[in-house]
């Protein structure tokens, strides 16, 4: 039975890479969604205003009945490989929390995207687990469509930036047995296309599908093609052996992946992750992109406010707290930071809105002054532009030696770094309403150019923490003080 076309559709993992990807999908089809999160004040400001977005946790039987009620279709899109625990036992328990809770709620479709892998070989454990949750789920009793795919290439996806981040950083590898493991990568758009399709289907049909791109490739010729896109040249060396956990500490130095994440990912890659049944491209008349074209897709996009969605999205939601200098995001290096404060949105941005310029940094200001001295006698911009208007902002605007990128009045700012430095920077503020009033978020983004942009962003990093963390404070505290004189003057005229 196909979904009413207003039936409520149930999200999980909508702060996750391809769930992010998902939603707007739906939102933009028009859609009612619901996304069940751990931390609903992350998500919110992030959907539109006609989803909703509920606690929940699928670990938590008792917290799923509620955010189940009414729904017709659900998206099963969690996965614990970022666990610091045993993460195929909560696979296992939040796949049976979720299957029971389904099944009492009366749902009528649940779509799983889990992971390709020939079951009559050693699966590696995470390869195992993808395929026991969609077991779990199936034991519902409820029509359950599970996607079956290899690695997702895409702007922000784990695969594309763990790609991307090798080919970047080193003109010569020495590769491992798995980088000879074939795989059949698959474009985002097209898994995104399959997801959706899986609304239409009917219920009989619901089954296990395979799903592709076009061509059956190695890891190495991934890379290979990643970087003739790039216009660079670039060495494999192959090597008898490399065990997985050298394999994942080697990644963790050059790539975004953590260690522990990235010695489940490369044990999976052991395994050929091919179609072996193609019923997929008939059943739902998609056809897939080939990898030179997935390729120049995600690498079109990826410099679109650092992809629409990215793997660690999941990562920030759950709050873990990132590892001294910053998180490595690619080539990139990010560094974020947060502050409550009990004002509504609009005073919480007020002051990151009068940023720079006249009124200054809010903290070390004789630093910022001294950066663009720099900057000038470097033959860059210095700070001499200073702002066009005191209090407001547009997209192009100049601000001292950034330039304005995004602006979204009361919510989002994006800066973009014009000073001579080796690499590129961005320097993004976010408020995010909660129950107690507001979260500011700050973010420095820095893509080094080379080993030079690397010292510069190690060798200044306690100093641009320090300046960082005292501006980020000192802009919630103008705001707090700032609500308090409003709050005072109005009982004043009382």
């Amino acid at each position: 039975m196909n979904p009413p076309p207003r039936s409520l559709i149930l999200l999980t993992g909508a702060s996750g890479y391809i769930g992010g990807r998902l939603l707007k999908t739906l939102e933009n089809a028009g859609w009612s969604a619901r996304c069940l999160a751990r931390r609903p004040d992350f998500l919110r400001p992030r959907v539109a205003p006609s989803t909703e977005v509920v606690k929940a946790d699928c670990l938590n039987r008792s917290s799923l009945g509620p955010a189940m009620a009414g729904v017709h279709t659900a998206y099963y899109l969690v996965h614990s490989m970022g666990s610091p625990g045993q993460f195929e036992q909560e696979d296992r328990q939040a796949a049976q929390n979720f299957a029971d809770a389904a099944h009492d709620s009366g749902i009528r479709r649940i779509v799983y995207l889990g992971g390709l892998g020939n079951q009559d070989q050693a699966l590696s454990a995470h390869l195992r687990s993808r395929h026991e949750v969609a077991d779990i789920l199936r034991s519902s009793g409820i029509p359950t469509i599970e996607f079956r795919a290899s690695i997702v290439i895409g702007s922000g996806s784990l695969s594309f930036e763990m790609i991307r981040a090798l080919v970047q950083r080193l003109p010569v590898m020495i590769c491992p047995r798995w980088v000879a493991v074939k795989a059949q990568p698959i474009a985002v758009e097209d898994v995104i296309a399959y997801l959706m399709a899986a609304l239409e289907l009917p219920a009989e049909e619901a089954g296990v599908f395979e799903i592709g791109g076009t061509d059956q490739v190695s890891y190495g010729e991934i890379m290979q093609e990643y970087a003739r896109q790039c216009g660079l040249r670039r060495c494999l060396i192959p090597v008898p052996v490399l065990t997985p956990r050298l394999s994942s500490l080697w990644l963790g130095l050059v790539t975004p992946v953590y260690a522990r994440v990235g010695r489940k990912l490369i044990d999976s890659m052991r395994n050929p992750t091919l179609v072996r049944d193609p019923s997929a491209l008939s059943v739902f008349h998609i056809k897939p992109k080939g990898l030179k074209e997935a390729i120049a897709s995600a690498l079109r996009h990826e410099d679109q406010q650092f992809a629409a969605t990215r793997w660690s999205d999941s990562l920030s939601s759950s709050g873990e707290p990132p590892s001294w200098g910053g998180v490595l995001f690619g080539t990139r290096l990010v560094d974020s930071r947060s502050v409550q404060v009990s004002v509504p949105p609009a005073s919480a941005f007020a002051p990151v809105q009068r940023i720079g310029g006249s009124n200054g940094w809010y903290f070390a200001n004789f630093l910022w002054r001294f950066r663009g001295a720099l900057d000038l006698l470097a033959g860059g911009v210095g700070l001499r532009r200073s702002r066009r208007d005191a209090h407001a902002l547009a997209v192009g605007d100049a601000l001292d030696f950034w330039r304005v990128e995004t602006f979204e009045p009361d919510r989002r700012l994006g800066l973009v770094a014009e000073m001579k430095i080796p690499g590129r920077a961005w320097l993004q503020f976010e408020v995010e309403p909660n129950s107690r009033g507001s979260r500011i978020r700050q973010t420095a983004i820095f893509d080094p150019a080379g080993l030079a942009g690397l010292l510069y962003w190690y060798t200044l990093y306690p100093v641009h923490r320090w300046m960082f963390c005292g501006m980020l404070h000192a802009i919630a505290a103008v705001a707090e003080r700032e609500a308090c004189i409003a709050v005072a003057a109005g009982a004043g005229r009382e």
